[in-house]
């Protein structure tokens, strides 16, 4: 196993080789708070934020691991980050430029109904309608009172001409998709979630507008949309259904409070049902709501009665951004039922084959009132419970197991590990303790340290040496490493010893860890002609010792190494400090035999493909700071030591990345890394040859119960909240950016958001999710929670934040969505299979570099023409899509099932009967006109057979690409071994020579590449295929009518849907060959 500090150096990253780069540096309230946090380890079952109503039952809250403990922001790195926060959790001011969105200030009402969206539309508001010219005008916009007709003033126009009616209202669109908004010369400066598009008139003409902010668009989105389904009958609507499900549901609860059925309770009384109904609410602030209420009556004394307790209710816990939500999927009543819950969670989070029995699982888990389990209603309370449950944890359920290949040799992973792990505080005077190591196992860890020396009473002891740090026994270290090894994971532990002890003592050390360890200490090391280590799965429940080992033919009972002693070294540069510049030469010392054959890992220097490389932060770290991770995993490093001891960015980062694979403490390594022959720079500011890139797009809707930052006293419980999203991983892909700030707002916050970042090696990629407090001199940090780019779940999800020290903050969480797309297709069903547009005149296609080797250039020129055609394919096929999408008035986030849902109205006609249907009997589903079609729905057709078109062709046509991009990369491999020698017969030397190898690695790494996109694409077209036969029998748009909606008939569309002729899955059809 090869050692590095972080302040030394290797040679650049070339060819096979994986190194290591150097750091680069080194209120009072008559009503008591009820306690509710049950431990530390995460939010309880009953533990739900702002907003959540916990219904009876219920074991479901928001779970975090219980592992997550060490968040902050510290540390320096070699790749900018503008927004790198120091180790006291403060930001330079100068870096800081402050807007303030008042979209969600305290004082304003809330809109939290249908009738409150009305009513705001009635009042109107200022709108600015965008032309295709790039004009923009600012006009008024209201909702005449008698709701026939929305109006906007001043205009040229006649009044009356200055209208709609809203019976021509086809649909309102979220967003900018409409060609107006995509034509504007503006378009980048509009918010998209601030823009809204009505479509109307036989003609399908758009209005195209941009409110202020996203919550004035939500409220004519939503009322536009009730409009549209009920006409004049809309109050009439909205006042028969207004929140029945909830009155019946909190007047029970209420009743049952009301021991003495006096028709009122306690103010104390009515705040602990609030709060226990809503855990995340503080006591203040719910009792002075009531006491507000009472106020505004002129009632006097400190009873409630029902009504006022289901008012305060409302106002307190209703959530505006779910609600906008909910209504989005609820066909416009106030609840979902198990169709629209289907479609919700098919649709929006990713979930696959849902049927309408598990719709109803869910309401039946999550939905409070007896009415709604009893009908199969989900109520917007509990719609609100679903989403702040586990099962809408931004983490991914799968990555909460083991769930990578263990069985690749050892090398092959990241290894969870700890530096000095017998230190709880600085490495030069700080305490050492045995907690350390029971806190470093517990969350993970797989390497831990122990630096050996002679103690008392012939006990070995372990510290830190020439430093002022305390002493703890080797003994009781070595019992509470047998005790906590494999309490987090079943994989090898990894002891990485430095020993200092005499030989004397270093029997007794012998004897401590063969007495207390015993078979589990694995004794027989790596041979040498064996090519690689061996596998995690391997060494289940193995202690395997890393240290010096003396020489195989090594008779004596012991021998001479050399001694590495990070306290001498520390010790010696402070001395020297203001000195002239010393070389400190390497101490010998005698090693028992004994001792050596325990050690299996020792310094082999060959490298991260094959063997193990350990980087632990320099010994001049005196108050144990920790470099940054990233910069040397992605140089290939697969022990990165760290200071457990020290919260901030860079344990942020280490912990957030072993989240994954279920804690366990190995993370593979990404494919190019693994790779026999692979082009890799690990400074790379551009995409990765043979990787896909994807598009990440986030949408910070809003924040709950954020704390005050510790330290804020003098401003009170003010705060006004921004949030932070960075992506950490390979230059290219580091990036940040923030939202406005929200003022004086810290109970619930909304930001409404959006932004992209696209991610060049999304196997190295971390998202990092930080909230900070505007305005305050000082302490800023408020929470953050970090997590590997592979473990996001697309959809609207829930995002548990941490404290500066890693402790859960209770009910303090970010409501966020997520969806991934590929800038160049592929990716994982259900999750990544979604495309984005790139231009022909754009095209890239893959090139292959002359090696100036004749024999081998001529292998690689046959690869020219099937990449090519590996390009168009897979192209040809994305800009289909999104053309399509862009029809269907979505953006390129949007899937296909969600697409024709979309398409839906428009393909219905007079009494509910389609005017286009889908014919599933083809593994291809045509559009079939039902009578004569307008001419928008002629281009709807024509855009869709070109997804159909383009689709089948790339299905047929891409195996034998497939086949001939690999017979390239197995006949160039052939060449691999030789390789020297032929550019050597062919003259090249020097420079040259290494440029040939260098390009023969990236062509190998092109080949590799192109073969899997064009998997990946295959797999996205028929997930594709199976989106719209899901959504064509949930829209009742397949040929032969409606399936109905019970679940005999859902299960018989399901296996229609198997039916469907494959050849084969792209797996089975595109399979790797072994190189």
């Amino acid at each position: 196993m090869a050692e590095f500090g972080d302040d030394g150096s290797l040679p650049p990253l070339n060819l096979e080789d994986t190194t290591v780069p150097s750091d680069g540096a080194a209120g009072k309230t008559h009503c008591e708070e009820v306690s509710v946090l049950n431990g530390d380890c995460g939010i309880s079952e009953n533990m739900v934020g702002s907003g959540s109503i916990v219904p009876p039952g219920s074991q479901d809250g928001m779970e975090t691991s219980a592992n997550n403990t060490s968040v902050g922001l510290d540390g320096k790195s070699e790749i900018p980050r503008r927004s790198s926060i120091i180790k006291d959790g403060s930001r330079q001011r100068k870096e800081r430029k402050k807007t303030v969105s008042f979209s969600s200030m305290p004082t304003e009402k809330k809109i939290s109904s249908a009738s409150d969206c009305i009513s705001a539309m009635v009042d109107g508001s200022e709108l600015k309608k965008v032309r295709s010219n790039s004009r923009i005008y600012h006009r008024y916009f209201l909702l005449d009172a008698d709701m026939q007709s929305l109006r906007w003033e001043p205009s040229k126009k006649e009044s009356e001409k200055a209208k709609i009616d809203v019976k021509s209202i086809k649909e309102v669109r979220t967003g900018k998709n409409t060609d107006t908004f995509r034509t504007n010369g503006t378009y980048d400066q509009i918010s998209e979630d601030c823009a809204f598009s009505i479509i109307f008139g036989e003609n399908y003409e758009s209005l195209d507008l941009v409110a202020n902010t996203a919550d004035v668009a939500n409220i004519w989105v939503t009322g536009l949309r009730y409009l549209i389904s009920y006409g004049k009958h809309t109050l009439n609507m909205i006042e028969s259904s207004q929140n029945n499900m909830r009155s019946s549901w909190l007047g029970e609860l209420f009743d049952e409070a009301d021991i003495n059925n006096s028709k009122q309770i306690t103010i104390c009384a009515a705040v602990q049902l609030v709060k226990k109904l809503n855990p995340g609410l503080k006591n203040v602030k719910i009792e002075l709501k009531f006491k507000e209420l009472h106020k505004a009556k002129d009632k006097a004394g400190s009873e409630v009665t029902k009504e006022e307790f289901i008012e305060v209710f409302h106002d307190l816990c209703t959530r505006p951004e779910i609600y906008f939500l909910f209504v989005q999927f609820s066909s416009n009543k106030e609840f979902l039922d198990t169709k629209d819950l289907m479609i919700f969670l098919e649709a929006e989070q990713g979930m696959a084959q849902v049927s309408e029995d598990i719709s109803l699982e869910v309401i039946q888990k999550y939905e409070p009132s007896k009415e709604g389990q009893l009908k199969g209603w989900l109520s917007l309370d509990g719609f609100t419970n679903y989403l702040m449950s586990a099962e809408c944890h931004i983490f991914d359920p799968e990555q909460k197991t083991v769930c990578q290949d263990m069985k690749q040799p050892l090398s092959h992973y990241y290894i969870n590990a700890s530096h000095n792990t017998y230190l709880i505080e600085d490495q030069f005077r700080g305490p050492s303790d045995v907690t350390g190591y029971i806190r470093a196992l517990k969350m993970g860890c797989r390497s831990v340290e122990l630096d050996v020396w002679d103690g008392h009473d012939n006990e070995p002891v372990i510290y830190t040496g020439h430093t002022m740090t305390s002493q703890i026994v080797f003994r009781s270290v070595i019992d509470v490493i047998n005790k906590y090894a494999f309490v987090a994971s079943e994989f090898p532990l990894i002891l990485c010893l430095e020993n200092h002890c005499s030989l004397k003592q270093q029997r007794v050390m012998f004897q401590h860890l063969k007495k207390i360890f015993g078979d589990k200490i694995q004794l027989d090391p790596p041979k040498p002609e064996d090519c690689y280590l061996p596998s995690p799965f391997e060494l289940k429940g193995k202690i395997l010792l890393k240290g010096k080992k003396l020489s195989t033919n090594c008779t004596a009972s012991e021998g001479e190494v050399t001694d590495e002693d990070e306290g001498a070294e520390m010790s010696q540069r402070m001395s020297i400090e203001s000195a002239e510049q010393q070389t400190i030469a390497p101490k010998k010392f005698q090693l028992s035999k004994d001792l050596s054959d325990l050690v299996t890992l020792c310094d082999f220097v060959n490298y991260n493909k094959k063997f193990l490389a350990r980087v632990y932060p320099s010994p001049m770290r005196i108050d144990s700071s920790n470099m940054n991770p990233q910069d040397f995993w992605k140089c290939g490093c697969q022990i990165v030591a760290m200071n457990y001891q020290t919260p901030g960015l860079m344990m942020d980062l280490n912990i957030g990345w072993f989240r994954q694979n279920g804690n366990c403490g190995y993370v593979l390594r990404p494919a190019i890394m693994r790779e026999q022959v692979s082009y890799f720079s690990a400074n790379t500011k551009d995409s990765v040859p043979g990787v896909s890139p994807q598009l990440l797009h986030i949408k910070i809707i809003s924040g709950q119960n954020f704390p005050k930052p510790k330290g804020s006293g003098a401003k009170g419980d003010v705060v006004d909240p921004y949030v932070y999203v960075e992506i950490h991983g390979i230059p290219a892909d580091c990036a940040e950016q923030r939202t406005k700030t929200v003022n004086q707002n810290g109970d619930n916050p909304l930001f409404d958001e959006s932004f992209e970042f696209q991610i060049n090696l999304p196997e190295l990629a971390m998202v990092r999710f930080v909230v900070l407090d505007d305005d305050y001199i000082g302490d800023e940090f408020i929470g953050q929670y970090t997590i590997p780019f592979e473990c996001l779940q697309p959809g609207f999800r829930h995002v548990p934040l941490q404290s500066l020290t890693g402790e859960v903050l209770p009910h303090t969480l970010l409501f966020v969505h997520v969806a991934i797309t590929n800038r160049r297709g592929g990716g994982k069903p259900h999750k990544r299979g979604l495309s984005v547009r790139k231009g022909k005149r754009s095209r890239e296609y893959a090139s292959m570099r002359v090696l100036l080797i004749k024999a081998v250039d001529d292998v690689f020129k046959t690869a020219l023409l099937p990449l090519r055609e590996a390009t168009d394919l897979r192209e040809n096929m994305q800009n289909a899509i999104v053309s399509f999408k862009e029809l269907c008035g979505l953006s390129a986030v949007a899937n296909l099932k969600q697409c024709i849902l979309a398409l839906s109205p428009r393909l219905t006609g007079p009494e509910s009967s389609p005017i286009l249907v889908f014919n599933l009997s083809d593994q291809y589903p045509n559009l079939e006109p039902q009578g004569l079609l307008p001419e928008v729905l002629k281009k709807v057709v024509t855009t869709y057979d070109m997804v159909i078109q383009t689709s089948k062709t790339l299905l047929e046509s891409s195996e034998g690409v497939y086949d001939r991009i690999l017979q390239t990369q197995k006949a160039a491999m052939e060449f691999h071994e030789n390789l020297h020698d032929l550019a050597v017969k062919e003259g090249l030397k020097g420079r040259k020579l290494h440029k040939a190898v260098e390009s023969f690695t990236w062509n190998i790494t092109i080949l590799k590449g192109q073969a899997d996109l064009l998997k990946h694409a295959r797999s996205e077209v028929q997930e594709n295929l199976k989106q719209i036969h899901y959504a064509a029998l949930t829209c009742n748009l397949s040929k032969g009518g409606p399936t109905g909606s019970s679940s005999g008939s859902e299960s018989k569309s399901r296996r229609s849907l198997e039916a469907i002729p494959e050849k084969a899955t792209a797996e089975e059809e595109l399979t790797d060959e072994d190189n």
